[in-house]
């Protein structure tokens, strides 16, 4: 890892910009995860082929990773080359009726910048904690709005050889929870938003009360990594989850949620191993009782952290 982060440092990164050993847990919201072996914060396009390439020299694996609102991280924690898009690109700018972010900007900053602006269509996803780029290839959605009803474009760099792909129209192939970009071995860099004309005022409104939708239906009190499984076709994963009667069900201090079933949340001291665990006992009992199999909706990542020997307990 040393000759990877003095080829970062020799191509112009702040070292400042450059983490070690990274503690997971301090980038996701659920707050847990073992450490990164190394972690940088990006601030440009540039930047991504730059830090691709000194991957690529060094011989390791490279990973994405947002506001890490839909991922877990378990607690072996993440060997090779973290890429973290978030406030150092972040940008937002708006040109007539399309709004383009850069890949860091959160769901959040991107809603309210458009309600500002004066252009509707996505107070939807302003309560959803994730940034745009992790939304757009997930198509990340809530109450009835999809990032798939807006989104007119996808920049991105090819992982492989470092070159932009850009994505529009057909091409992005939007699906629930799912698109083009997710197999396709690319890292978003910029989304582009087709939005209309609205007023200020009455956007703020919607944004506000389906805040207080949030607020008070799901456990925004405890870390989560908001909805943990993805819907059945027909069906709803919470309603499964309580009717199976798990409402409160915990391994170590990861519960199903007493608020909201659909959410696994972490009460404080919560390992991966313990939401890990959670989700497949939930998994187990649902398909027992009703034949449904649930999938996940989080995004897990990274290695199980090494079984203790008797001599080191």
């Amino acid at each position: 890892m040393n000759a990877l982060i003095t080829s970062l440092i020799r191509a112009g990164f702040d070292p400042e910009r450059i983490i070690p050993g990274a503690p997971m847990a301090q980038y996701t919201t659920f707050r847990v995860g073992g450490p990164a072996d190394v972690l940088v914060h990006i601030a440009s396009e540039q930047e991504v082929s730059i830090t691709l390439h000194a991957a690529q020299e060094a011989g390791v694996p490279v990973t994405v990773i947002g506001n890490g609102s839909n991922l877990l991280v378990r607690d072996g924690g993440i060997r090779g080359l973290v890429m973290h898009m978030g406030q150092s690109f972040s940008d937002i700018a708006r040109d007539g009726d399309t709004i383009r972010a850069q890949a860091g900007a959160t769901m959040a900053a991107v809603a309210h910048f458009a309600q500002r602006e004066g252009l509707d269509g996505l107070a939807e996803i302003a309560g959803i904690p994730g940034t745009i780029g992790g939304g757009a290839i997930m198509n990340a959605g809530a109450y009835g709005g999809e990032l798939s009803q807006t989104v007119a474009r996808v920049d991105a760099i090819a992982q492989r050889d470092g070159k932009p792909r850009h994505y529009e129209g057909a091409a992005l192939g939007f699906a629930y929870r799912r698109s083009a970009m997710m197999d396709a071995g690319v890292i978003i860099t910029g989304v582009t938003f087709k939005l209309r004309p609205g007023d200020p005022d009455a956007i703020a409104a919607r944004i506000d009360e389906l805040a207080r939708a949030r607020r008070e239906k799901q456990p925004l009190e405890y870390p989560s990594a908001g909805s943990t499984f993805k819907r059945p076709t027909g069906l709803f994963a919470a309603k499964l989850i309580d009717d199976c009667g798990l409402r409160g069900l915990r391994v170590g201090d990861a519960q199903v949620s007493e608020k909201h079933t659909g959410f696994v949340v972490n009460l404080g001291s919560a390992t991966a191993s313990d939401i890990l665990a959670l989700m497949d006992e939930v998994k187990r009992r649902v398909l027992d009782q009703t034949g449904v199999a649930l999938e996940p909706e989080v995004r897990i990542i990274g290695e199980d952290a090494p079984l203790k020997r008797p001599s080191d307990i």
